[in-house]
């Protein structure tokens, strides 16, 4: 199969190229910056009839929330018309069309906890990114209605950057004052290699369409994920974690008190994604040189329980 992928340099899309193409041996098409430009319609129209792709997985956005608040054209310029560019050029060569998107689009504030936000819950997105990228669903639902459109968080990749290299590289730092990190947001802390694991689930189900949440298992704080990072890196990581409120940290776009997403229609389709302490320890022990041993996740899991 050729896959053609939007943001193909990006975190995620490097970690789709080893893992569909070099794994799995897909032909990729990395379409990215600069020979790529998704709000050049006519060139981007052109590239993507002489390549004939059998899948697209659209991950090219602006991504970077506060930046996306300081600069609300640019943010659904990229979001959202580009998003309606790739459709339509996917559409129109006759490819499948995956589009990736974010729990941004929820307001956050969920009517009680716990709480899970589903494919079937109405977004109400309360920042620029989240606008934007609810633009761009809407976009891709529109004008093309067998697309996937597959909604991740709190994402986190080989080589980064992402929350969990940087819980890494100041962990590392010893005779420093405690790390403080918010304890009152909550979410899905995801892998890029599981996000690749549910676009071969997709690519073998043909038939899914519409809205797809695939985030790893379980939901957890900010916090609890340093925490997990810094016993996972255990020596690598001798500075001190600890919990704060979402007020010490003002940021000019807000952030989501609980983005949590339910894998209602995987689950319903059978498949289920790891919890994600499991995909992060087997993360940590790939990305980082303290390497804990495959046992060690089943180990702490049995003393966490006790």
């Amino acid at each position: 199969m050729k896959i053609l992928i939007t943001g193909g340099k990006g975190m995620l899309g490097r970690t789709l190229q080893r893992e569909l193409g070099e794994k799995d041996g897909h032909e990729i098409v990395v379409a990215d910056l600069p020979e790529w430009d998704i709000l050049a319609d006519s060139a981007l129209f052109a590239r993507f009839l002489a390549e004939k792709p059998d899948l697209v997985i659209h991950a090219a956005a602006m991504t970077d929330v506060d930046k996306c608040e300081q600069e609300r054209d640019m943010a659904f310029a990229l979001n959202e018309d580009g998003s309606r560019n790739v459709a339509l050029a996917a559409k129109a060569c006759g490819a499948r069309l995956i589009a990736i998107s974010t729990d941004y689009v929820f307001s956050g504030e969920p009517p009680r906890e716990p709480w899970a936000w589903s494919e079937t819950d109405m977004p109400r997105p309360r920042t620029v990114y989240g606008l934007s990228k609810f633009a761009g669903e809407q976009m891709v639902s529109m004008l093309y209605p067998d697309a996937v459109i597959l909604r991740i968080s709190w994402l986190y990749g080989a080589g980064g950057p992402s929350f969990v290299h940087t819980m890494a590289k100041l962990g590392a730092e010893k005779d420093t004052p405690p790390i403080k990190v918010v304890d009152d947001q909550r979410g899905n802390p995801t892998s890029a290699k599981t996000v690749a694991d549910v676009i071969r689930f997709l690519i073998k189900h043909p038939s899914v369409s519409g809205i797809v949440h695939g985030t790893c298992e379980e939901q957890c704080s900010w916090h609890d994920l340093a925490l997990e990072v810094k016993a996972l890196l255990g020596p690598n990581f001798p500075r001190e974690v600890v919990p704060c409120a979402t007020e010490e940290f003002p940021r000019p776009a807000p952030r989501p008190r609980n983005s949590a997403l339910k894998k209602s229609v995987l689950n319903v389709l059978g498949y289920r994604t790891p919890p994600w302490r499991q995909a992060l320890a087997e993360f940590i022990a790939e990305e980082f040189p303290s390497r804990p041993k495959p046992s060690d996740y089943t180990q702490r899991e049995q003393r966490r329980v006790k």
